[in-house]
Parts: C-alpha cells; sequence; structure tokens
C-alpha cells in the first residue's frame, strides 16, 4: 500500500527535487509537474485523483493561481488541500491566492521537517 498521492507543480527543476525527496522520505507517492499547463493536465488526467498538490506560483506558461483557479472547477478537487510554495509573502497574495482556493502558504526557502507537518497536517 502507497501513501497519499501529491502532485508539485514546480518550474526550478531543484527545488521540485528537494520537494519530492522530502515527501518521498516518509513515503507519500509524489508526482511532478514543471508548470500550471502541465500540472492542470495531469491533474484532469490522473486515473486516481491526487490527495494533495503543492504549487508555486510564478511559474512559465500558466502560473500557480490561474492552474489552481481551473483545478477547482474539477469534480474530486472541491475541497482537495493545495498548498502554495512560492517566494512570495505578501499578505495581498496570500488573500489572492487564499481567495482562489490556496488551502495554505509556505514560503521559501523552507526546512524539510516544517514541509512534511504543513502537508501531514492537511492530509491527516
Amino acid at each position: 500500500m502507497s501513501g497519499p498521492r501529491i502532485l508539485i507543480v514546480e518550474d526550478s527543476t531543484m527545488v521540485r527535487m528537494t520537494v519530492k525527496r522530502t515527501l518521498a522520505s516518509v513515503e507519500f507517492e509524489v508526482d511532478e509537474a514543471k508548470d500550471g499547463a502541465e500540472g492542470l493536465d495531469k491533474v484532469k488526467t490522473a486515473a486516481i485523483p491526487y490527495d494533495l498538490i503543492l504549487t508555486d506560483l510564478n511559474m512559465p506558461n500558466m502560473d500557480g493561481l490561474t492552474m489552481v483557479q481551473n483545478i477547482r472547477t474539477l469534480p474530486n478537487y472541491e475541497d482537495t488541500p493545495i498548498v502554495m510554495l512560492t517566494t512570495e509573502s505578501g499578505d495581498d497574495k496570500k488573500s489572492v491566492g487564499h481567495k482562489a482556493g490556496i488551502s495554505a502558504w509556505m514560503v521559501k526557502p523552507f526546512e524539510p521537517d516544517n514541509l512534511i507537518e504543513v502537508v501531514g497536517s492537511m492530509l491527516f
């Protein structure tokens, strides 16, 4: 039996690898996408819905907020936890994010233990 399914949407390869390694270390099943367009496509075509989505805000092709707004219209994803992992920390951005359907906001750089704690609190 595998752990919860998580989709990481992040344009930085290094950040994506770090997040994946961190979450896989606690037996989460991790999939990844390099931008919002690819992330939205993976969500739409997933045979089994993801249990949580972790996304960056600023990415090429489609930003994180646009992706989240599209995901929230899909069946099975109205209540899926979505964590924004970004360098943006302003209250105005956070407000827009929460209105778009973001469940939690984490600022990069992050501590691996903190990431595991936030993700775990969203899932269990």
